[in-house]
């Protein structure tokens, strides 16, 4: 509870901490404000008094998806995106041009609908060599740094910062399920390290070492690493992968995820791979055309008489034309290898 008058200033403060509820409404009561906390969260001394209070949610029970709660002409409803990804306690949206000025609304709207989400932001992509990511707060307060919790492991994540996405969780399980004991693994281009982290985690890597160009994106793989015993297990690196490869040891996987400019550096990898070693490789492929291009990829990094193609997915669609595809490449043994 606070006085009406500290009322904005203890929301922003709880909303900036992750400590507000969302998706609770604020009760007045005469001249005192009571503000919904998250439970487990620890409050600041000195912004009210803590006592308990039964809240109104904001979303109604017949409500199920945000659309429902954006208060917009039918005909602007209608261009509404249907989907959004929610990292920690952010919410993601990418909005046509034509609703970018109801920007607010639809925030607003997102953090109604999703439990415990504390800011909502437009997504504009990422961009530049160390794909920070253009957002636009739409509503809530606080910044884009958050925890996000996937296959067991909580993630530092500054989503401004460095590179993260929420859709890759099954390929993060997937790939470190591939894993053999005693492996040594490169993680390019790694972002905040999920892959690298969840590999380490499963305890069977003998190394694996997690490189990115992003200092920040470093800083944030640390830092995860940090909460956990099995830190010692993950090398992070900050260097340019193309500088990294001409010097790297030999791996018996790689996994590179650059979607729009892995191509450059697949030749390169190729080379680093042992005999009998693997590589991840995700592009984003023109739909109806990762069989082909599948094809170009096996001559690309070393060709039909050493390499072959072990299996390719869609991971998701990437834009109405194009798929973000898993490409998993293998290395002909060794003549010596029984």
């Amino acid at each position: 509870m606070v006085p009406r008058a500290d009322a904005e200033g203890a929301r922003l403060a709880l909303a900036r901490i992750g400590a507000l509820r969302p998706d609770l409404r604020i009760r007045r009561e005469g001249e005192r404000i009571a503000l919904p906390l998250v439970e487990r969260v620890e409050v600041p001394s000195g912004l009210g008094e803590i006592s308990e209070r039964e809240f109104e949610p904001f979303a109604a029970p017949h409500v199920h998806e945000y659309r429902d709660l954006v208060d917009l002409p039918a005909e602007e409803k209608e261009a509404l995106p249907r989907s959004f990804d929610v990292v920690g306690d952010v919410v993601l949206i990418r909005i046509p041009p034509e609703l970018e000025t109801r920007g607010h609304v639809i925030g607003e709207a997102l953090l109604r609908f999703v439990p415990r989400a504390r800011i909502a932001g437009a997504d504009h992509g990422v961009h530049g060599p160390e794909r920070r990511r253009a957002l636009v707060r739409l509503a809530g307060a606080g910044d884009f740094r958050t925890i996000h919790r996937e296959n067991g492991i909580a993630f530092a994540v500054d989503l401004e910062q460095a590179y993260f996405s929420p859709r890759l969780a099954r390929e993060h399980a997937r790939v470190a399920d591939r894993v053999g004991v005693g492996e040594e693994i490169d993680d390019l281009c790694c972002g905040v390290g999920p892959f690298a982290v969840t590999v380490a985690r499963d305890g069977r890597a003998r190394r694996i070492t997690a490189v990115d160009s992003n200092p920040a994106a470093i800083a944030l793989l640390r830092s995860t690493l940090s909460r956990y015993a099995f830190a010692d297990r993950v090398d992070p690196v900050e260097a340019d992968v193309g500088e990294f490869l001409s010097s790297a040891e030999p791996a018996d996987r790689v996994i590179l995820n650059l979607p729009r400019e892995g191509i450059k550096y697949l030749t390169s990898v190729g080379t680093i791979v042992r005999p009998g070693g693997a590589v991840h490789y995700y592009e984003v492929t023109a739909r109806g055309g990762a069989e082909l291009r599948a094809e170009e990829l096996v001559d690309r990094i070393g060709g039909r008489a050493q390499w072959s193609l072990l299996d390719q997915h869609t991971v998701h669609p990437y834009s109405p034309q194009d798929d973000l595809v898993a490409f998993h490449l293998v290395r002909a043994p060794s003549a010596e290898d029984p």
